[in-house]
């Protein structure tokens, strides 16, 4: 090998260890950079003639794509068990401590506890002022809990819209990035730091939504998992959020924008149509997919709870069933229609007409509720009756009884049921005879009391914000939703506490009668009512049946354990989580022991070189002085 050449091999390996120098620097400068990948030199061996080199062909990033992949997988289930355990948390808090007396259960406690001291001393002042102390804690501990779940919706409202503005951003910064890296090396040590840059607003993203990266040389496309697409190459999708300012039990979201009045992600199609991203389910992990599955679904079931309980209590003490009259009276002629005369005196909007019959022709019995609507537009939907052997039916009662009659002949006459309006309020409800298609097993009529007085027990302890609650179901929902944020003690009993016991002033109910106050304790402790399956407990087909206490103990247990089981998800995805980032910092983060010996490795290198270079100089120099 000639002088000349090795020079030049020297100047190469100069130039090479300086490249790589600078890399360990610029590792050891971002050891603590969040998302930084550990920076190699790439170097090649050239050949010419007798003599080889080196030469710096580029910079590697030291990434496994794999566990990258699988930790921005992991990230996206963290964040959404995560987001979930901690509301899921606070709703348990909201709940209370189930060994404590400030909780649902232990305030309903309080006011059983209350009646049976009443019950006791039905004439004593200051047991008729501990059921209605006991009564205002009931209804305020409902109060808070609605106002807890509403806060919670309201945060996960507000986080949605935090999170679409954050995505905006990263998918923005990701094909700018992408932009940027267009016709430059995928080697050079500049898009090597773009490229650091664009994975850290991926993994953000990771965080916000289950995403998917495809990569083909420098560019990357991003899409949801799903398939939709977020970022492709210079260009990314921007959502839009209509955030609502004030979140109620009655405000909800809904697929069908005009019966929606809860924000909901959009963005626009290539060909200008809108897409909303929660109809179609593209965002499926992540917070956004926590936040909108919590607000919309979460937290409404448990709004749904707290209402079940304080409709039915309310229902329970203030509901009166009066069985229909036969008709007609004993003895019946053979072969005459027969069936009950029902009065609907008090008949309320929700209140509720029972009826059974059976169809001769198969021996199979039917129940049907008759739900006084007051709207024809209103769509039952069974929401009026948990039972699910019922066929409910709406009738509008503001055309009077006529129109009553006639709304009832159209949608049952053709079962073989007659109805008739014989005076006043009286509905007559008959079969078809003997050999015909029906006979009427019975007939009942539920009515709502609003007296205090009214020659029962029943007693409207509860007030929906003063007005009576009967079930009423509207074109705008129904009454029962957010019922617990509304309910109160009557103010008319607050005012004349003395109506816990007295319920008849002709002939005046005594002193130390205790018909009522039995009446109230016996409904609320003993009582067995079904529930909606809205609630989460039971279903459509076999709905949860039980005392108030029971439900009130379902309810709150299973919002323990779904808070318990929330935790453990997100500490198992934790766990995960840690464990490819720890595989992640070892194969890609920056050791400094290692490269405190790749340093004095390229040192010596260097030294080496810098030797041949200055030996080559004292020989060029010796021949020189020879000439």
């Amino acid at each position: 090998m000639g002088l000349s050449q090795a020079l030049s091999t020297a100047m190469a390996g100069l130039r090479a260890n300086q490249a790589a120098l600078a890399l360990v620097s610029s590792n050891v400068a971002n050891t603590e950079t969040p998302g930084y990948v550990r920076k190699t030199i790439n170097q090649l061996q050239t050949v010419s003639g007798d003599s080889a080199s080196v030469r710096v062909a580029g910079v590697n990033r030291e990434l496994d794509q794999y566990i990258q992949t699988q930790l921005r997988t992991e990230m996206s289930g963290a964040s959404y068990a995560g987001t979930r355990a901690s509301f899921l948390n606070n709703l348990q808090t909201i709940y209370g401590n189930p060994n404590s007396k400030s909780t649902i259960e232990g305030a309903f406690n309080s006011l059983t506890t209350a009646l049976q001291a009443l019950s006791t001393s039905p004439d004593s002042q200051s047991a008729r002022a501990a059921v209605l102390n006991a009564a205002q804690s009931m209804a305020q501990q409902l109060n808070s809990a609605t106002q807890g779940i509403q806060g919670l919706r309201a945060s996960a409202e507000s986080g949605i819209n935090s999170a679409v503005s954050i995505a905006n951003n990263a998918m923005a910064q990701i094909a700018a990035i992408n932009k940027q890296l267009q016709g430059h090396s995928t080697q050079d040590t500049a898009s090597a730091t773009l490229m650091d840059q664009r994975d850290q607003y991926i993994t953000q993203l990771s965080q916000l939504m289950d995403v998917r990266v495809v990569t083909s040389g420098n560019q990357v496309s991003v899409l949801t998992g799903s398939g939709m697409q977020l970022v492709s190459g210079p260009d990314a999708i921007q959502m839009a959020f209509n955030p609502q300012g004030t979140v109620t039990p009655n405000t909800q979201w809904s697929a069908d924008p005009s019966k929606s009045n809860l924000g909901s992600i959009t963005v626009v199609s290539p060909g200008g149509g809108n897409i909303d991203l929660i109809a179609t389910g593209a965002i499926r992990s992540g917070a956004i997919a926590a936040y909108v599955e919590l607000r919309d679904k979460t937290l409404v079931q448990a709004q749904a709870q707290v209402d079940q309980l304080a409709a039915s209590m309310s229902s329970a003490l203030s509901d009166r069933t009066t069985d229909g009259i036969a008709y007609p009276p004993s003895p019946v002629p053979p072969g005459t229609p027969a069936g009950f005369d029902v009065d609907l005196t008090g008949l309320q909007n929700g209140n509720v007409i029972h009826l059974t019959y059976t169809d001769t022709a198969t021996n199979t019995q039917h129940s049907i509720s008759i739900v006084r609507t007051d709207d024809p537009s209103v769509s039952l939907q069974n929401s009026a009756t948990a039972d699910p052997n019922d066929r409910v039916i709406g009738v509008d009662f503001s055309g009077g009884m006529a129109s009553v009659v006639s709304q009832l002949t159209a949608a049952l006459g053709s079962a073989g049921l007659q109805f008739s309006n014989p005076s006043g309020q009286n509905l007559r409800i008959l079969d078809d005879g003997a050999g015909g298609m029906s006979d009427v097993n019975s007939a009942s009529v539920t009515t709502t009391m609003t007296s205090l007085i009214n020659g029962g027990p029943q007693l409207p302890l509860f007030t929906d914000a003063g007005n009576p609650y009967t079930g009423a179901i509207t074109a705008s929902g129904a009454q029962q939703t957010g019922l617990a944020g509304r309910i109160t003690i009557n103010p008319a009993l607050l005012a004349d506490p003395s109506r816990l016991i007295v319920y008849s002033t002709s002939p005046q109910t005594a002193s130390g009668d205790t018909t009522r106050s039995d009446y109230i304790l016996s409904q609320l402790t003993s009582g067995t009512y079904t529930y909606l399956p809205q609630s989460g407990l039971g279903t459509t087909a076999s709905p949860f049946k039980g005392t108030l206490l029971s439900f009130t103990k379902q309810f709150t247990s299973m919002q323990g354990d779904a808070a318990s089981m929330a935790q453990q998800i997100s500490d198992g995805q934790n766990v995960v989580l840690n464990t490819l980032q720890n595989k992640m910092n070892a194969s890609s983060g920056v050791d400094i022991d290692e490269e405190m010996a790749n340093l004095l490795a390229l040192q010596s290198a260097y030294a080496a070189n810098a030797r041949v270079m200055s030996t080559v100089n004292s020989m060029f120099q010796a021949l020189l002085q020879s000439i």
